[in-house]
C-alpha cells in the first residue's frame, strides 16, 4: 500500500494558468510515486515531488518564487518523518535551486531543527549546494508593478497584509506540499515556498514551522498553504492530525482543520492529507488550490484544481 499526494497552493488561479498548475501537480506525483511503487520511502518521495516542483516556475518554490518588497527571494522549506516526529526546516534562504533537499540536511546531518538566514546560506555551501538565481523575468515584472503601485499609495494599509490579499488573490497560490505513506506504512509530509508578495524581509511563514504548515505523525502527514500567519496561530497542520488521532479520517480531518481556521483567525488556506490507512484528505476556504494523488492500484492520477 502507498498513497503519494501534492498541492501546488490554494488561492486564485487565473484559466490560463489552470493546465500548467495541474501538469506540475502531476509531475510532481509521477516522481514521487515512482519511488513508492519500487518499496523506496515516503522521505524520499515527497522531497523528489517537491523538487520538481520547485524546479517549475509556474509555482511559487525554488525557481519562480516571488520577491520580498526589495526585490529578492527568500525561501522557506521543511521536511517531516512521522514514525519519529523527525523534522528539518530552513527558512529565508536565498540563491540555492532545492531548499526541501537543505532542509532534509538540516533534519540529517544537524541536531537542530530550523536553520535561517545566513546561517542556512553558509551549511547549504557547507554541504555543496551551488549558487543558483532563482528569479524569474515574470516574477521580476510582477515586482516591478505592484510595488510601483504600492509606493504610488495604491496599498495603504500595510501593517495588514490581508487587504493586499483580497484585492489580489493570486498572489496565494504559491506554496508547494506534498505528503505520503509507503509500503512501510510510514509517513513523511513536505512544503516548500518563496512566501508572500512584497514581504518584508526576514518574515518567516507557517511552512518551516512545526505542525503549522508542515507536520508528520505515525497517524498521518499533512502540508498546508495559504497566508501563514493565521495557520501559525493555531498549529494549523498539527490541529489537523490531532483529528485524525481523535478518530476521523483524512478528508473529514482537512474539512474540520480548515473549519476550525475559518472560526478561529480566518485566514485563506487550503491543506493535503494522508492518513494511516492511505486514505487522502483535499480542502481549502480558496477558490482554487491545485492538487493530485496516486494511491496504490489506481491506474490513472487523479487531479483537481
Amino acid at each position: 500500500m502507498y498513497t503519494m499526494l501534492v498541492h501546488g497552493g490554494a488561492g486564485s488561479i487565473p484559466e490560463d494558468k489552470a493546465q500548467a498548475h495541474l501538469e506540475g501537480a502531476k509531475e510532481a506525483v509521477k516522481a514521487g510515486a515512482e519511488i513508492l511503487k519500487s518499496g523506496g520511502s515516503a522521505m524520499d518521495a515527497v522531497e523528489a515531488a517537491i523538487k520538481v516542483m520547485e524546479d517549475n516556475p509556474t509555482f511559487n518554490s525554488g525557481t519562480g518564487s516571488v520577491l520580498t518588497f526589495e526585490g529578492e527571494v527568500e525561501m522557506d522549506a521543511a521536511i517531516a518523518y512521522g514514525p519519529n516526529l523527525d523534522f528539518g526546516a530552513v527558512a529565508g534562504v536565498k540563491n540555492i535551486r532545492h531548499p526541501i533537499s537543505l532542509a532534509r540536511l538540516v533534519m540529517e546531518k544537524t541536531d537542530h531543527v530550523l536553520l535561517a538566514g545566513q546561517g542556512a546560506n553558509d551549511f547549504a555551501k557547507l554541504m555543496g549546494f551551488e549558487y543558483h538565481d532563482p528569479v524569474t523575468p515574470q516574477r521580476k515584472a510582477q515586482w516591478e508593478k505592484y510595488r510601483q503601485e504600492f509606493m504610488n499609495g495604491n496599498y495603504k494599509d500595510w501593517p495588514k497584509l490581508r487587504e493586499l490579499f483580497k484585492e489580489h488573490p493570486e498572489f496565494l497560490h504559491g506554496t508547494v506540499g506534498a505528503v505520503a505513506i509507503d509500503s512501510h506504512g510510514e509517513t513523511a509530509a513536505a512544503t516548500s515556498t518563496g512566501g508572500v508578495f512584497l514581504k518584508l524581509l526576514g518574515r518567516v511563514g507557517d511552512t518551516p514551522i512545526p505542525g503549522a504548515g508542515t507536520y508528520a505523525t505515525i497517524e498521518g502527514a499533512a502540508s498546508s498553504t495559504g497566508l501563514g500567519e493565521g495557520m501559525m496561530r493555531i498549529l494549523f497542520t498539527k490541529t489537523a492530525l490531532d483529528f485524525l488521532r481523535d478518530g476521523l479520517d483524512a478528508q473529514h480531518a482537512a474539512e474540520a482543520a480548515i473549519n476550525y481556521l475559518d472560526n478561529f483567525v480566518g485566514t485563506d488556506a487550503g491543506i493535503i492529507i494522508v492518513d494511516r490507512n492511505g486514505n487522502v484528505g483535499i480542502h481549502h476556504n480558496t477558490p482554487n488550490m491545485t492538487w493530485a494523488y496516486l494511491k496504490d492500484g489506481m491506474n490513472e492520477i487523479s487531479c483537481g484544481i
